[in-house]
Order: structure tokens, then C-alpha cells, then sequence
């Protein structure tokens, strides 16, 4: 079981972790906004375990980086099968052992993109080694101030990903 221990602490246990089993994470991310990116370099030494991080706040991005474009138009930019789909794609790219996919709406709606819940965020996360996908979704603190969703992403994340490892 992993304990709240605070997400500075927290995302530095997952690098150390990712260092010991010499295991390599990267990210894309939309509705983040870089925040994961941005937590992991925060660690010193994170360069041993950071391949690579992408923010791709349009479908355009996340296309040339490499998801379906007929996986967006059937099931949406904000869904199960994107994330995932971002996830692989990343871990591809960059060739590491995890990759991270984070897409959703953080209680803005996008007109480009018309969801039914605009303060949903699903989360695909990529094992490249054995090349399974574990995907989630949750839905923020609609209380939380935009920065604040985002911290509870990045704490959902990592606490997920710590249980992978």
C-alpha cells in the first residue's frame, strides 16, 4: 500500500525507484499542461529516468506524435482509448520502459471537442517491457482551483504508477 507522504516526495520515490530497476518514464500530456514533466525534472538526478515529455493540447499534436486520428473521431480526444493510445505512442517515440498518456477537461469547456463532463481526466500508462496498458479515470475536485486539479492528477498518477513498479 502507498501512503500519502506528500507529492514532492512521492514523485522523488518514483524516480528512485525508476533508478533502481534502470527504467525510463515519459509523458504526453494535454490537460496537465507539462505538470508531470515538470514534477519529475524537479528531482535531482531525474535525467537517469526522463526519456521524454510532450504537451499536446491539440488533436493535431497528439496525431503527429502519434495517435489515430480515427481513434479521437470515434471515441473522442478525452477518452479511455486516447489516453492509452497516447501512452503507447510515447513510450514508442522515446523508447522507454513507461510511458504516460493524460487527457481530459479541467471544467473548461472546448468547443472543438464537445464532451458530456468537462471535469473528467483519464490517464493511460504504458509498460513497454511487457507491453501491457493500465488506463483510469477520475474526475477532480470541482473545488480545486486549475492548478490544484492538476496537482491531484499528477498525486493520482504517480500513486498508480508506484503501485506498477
Amino acid at each position: 500500500m502507498v501512503y500519502y507522504i506528500g507529492m514532492e516526495n512521492y514523485v522523488k520515490f518514483l524516480v528512485e525507484k525508476l533508478k533502481q530497476k534502470k527504467e525510463t518514464i515519459s509523458v504526453m500530456e494535454s490537460c496537465t499542461g507539462g505538470a508531470l514533466a515538470n514534477a519529475i525534472t524537479n528531482v535531482e538526478g531525474a535525467s537517469n529516468v526522463f526519456s521524454f515529455g510532450v504537451v499536446t493540447y491539440s488533436n493535431e499534436a497528439k496525431i503527429k506524435f502519434g495517435v489515430s486520428r480515427t481513434t479521437i473521431e470515434r471515441y473522442s480526444v478525452y477518452s479511455k482509448e486516447t489516453a492509452k493510445e497516447m501512452s503507447e505512442a510515447i513510450a514508442k517515440f522515446a523508447g522507454s520502459t513507461y510511458g504516460v498518456g493524460v487527457t481530459g477537461m479541467l471544467g473548461t469547456v472546448d468547443p472543438q471537442n464537445p464532451q458530456e463532463s468537462n471535469n473528467i481526466v483519464y490517464v493511460g500508462i504504458f509498460n513497454s517491457k511487457t507491453n501491457e496498458s493500465a488506463v483510469f479515470s477520475f474526475m477532480p475536485n470541482k473545488g480545486y482551483s486549475r492548478r490544484g486539479k492538476k496537482t491531484q492528477i499528477i498525486d493520482k498518477i504517480v500513486a498508480f504508477l508506484l503501485k506498477m513498479l
